[in-house]
């Protein structure tokens, strides 16, 4: 009588050690970057798998002195790009979910179609369109772009949620007067927050990771991003081990804030019905 009750139990847990198992293998880079970034190349070669000893904290100051302006250009990047991003999607999503008007399905097709281009086969037209503008070696060069691309898929996520709306809140809206802008402020854009959430994450998640288009567009060392700035710093030290990785775990510091300040949201924003189709 207890064996078929057994059989859940040995299944749930096999099902964790599995996830251990898999949380260890997805762990063990970090760990190792970790623990070679405070080894000096002596340690590194003599003694690969052990602890540091004594830890070299230097590489970590050293990374963080060279690194701290890439960083900086990142945010300031990040913190244009995102505001910018999350306002033109939640008004477009909104405008292809609750407005009708000719052309309408066949403006978000576009849009649809825009998702399956990859961004690499852009890079020479945007790279002339910003040339032709003025823009290049300019802040404006990453921005502009970012903004332009960004938004297509928080457009799709953000039309995508609205539409999921019951439509007898917005005709209870109307019946009181408000307009559609007025919808869109006290309606529409607060129930789309955690679906803004997640665009705003991946929008970060885009700009921070981009390396081909900054290395193209920027050339003033002073304006450069992380992605870039890293392959230089490690270049420096492209003899030393030690510094240049403590400058990827200085790298990886945002990403993790991010994650574990924006995952809640993030979740929500998927689970709340941000990517149905």
């Amino acid at each position: 009588m207890n064996a078929p009750r057994r059989l859940p139990r040995l299944s749930a847990v096999a099902s964790v050690l599995v996830l251990l198992a898999l949380l260890a293998l997805s762990l063990a880079p970090l760990a190792m970057m970790l623990g070679l970034s405070l080894k000096t190349n002596a340690a590194i070669f003599t003694d690969f798998w052990g602890l540091p000893s004594p830890p070299q904290w230097s590489h970590y100051t050293r990374a963080a002195r060279s690194l701290w302006p890439y960083l900086l250009n990142t945010a300031i990047v990040t913190l244009i790009v995102v505001p910018a991003v999350l306002w033109f999607a939640s008004m477009a999503g909104y405008a292809l979910a609750r407005l009708r008007f000719r052309g309408r399905e066949a403006v978000y097709a576009g849009v649809l179609a825009l998702l399956m281009i990859p961004g690499i086969l852009t890079l020479i037209p945007t790279y002339a369109l910003v040339q032709s503008m003025g823009l290049m070696n300019t802040r404006w060069a990453l921005i502009l772009p970012y903004v332009a691309g960004g938004q297509v898929l928080g457009i799709v996520l953000c039309r995508t949620f609205i539409g999921g709306l019951p439509e007898e809140l917005f005709e209870a809206m109307r019946l009181d007067g408000a307009d559609e802008l007025g919808i869109y402020r006290h309606l529409a854009l607060p129930l789309t927050i955690p679906t803004l959430a997640t665009v705003a994450i991946m929008t970060s998640l885009g700009v921070y990771n981009d390396y081909i288009w900054p290395l193209v567009a920027i050339s003033d060392n002073a304006l450069q991003t992380f992605t870039v700035g890293v392959t230089r710093f490690s270049g420096e030290f492209n003899m030393e081990y030690g510094p240049t990785l403590a400058g990827y775990v200085v790298g990886s510091i945002p990403l993790i804030v991010l994650f574990a300040f924006g995952m809640k949201a993030f979740v929500k924003g998927v689970t709340s019905g941000a990517l149905r189709a």
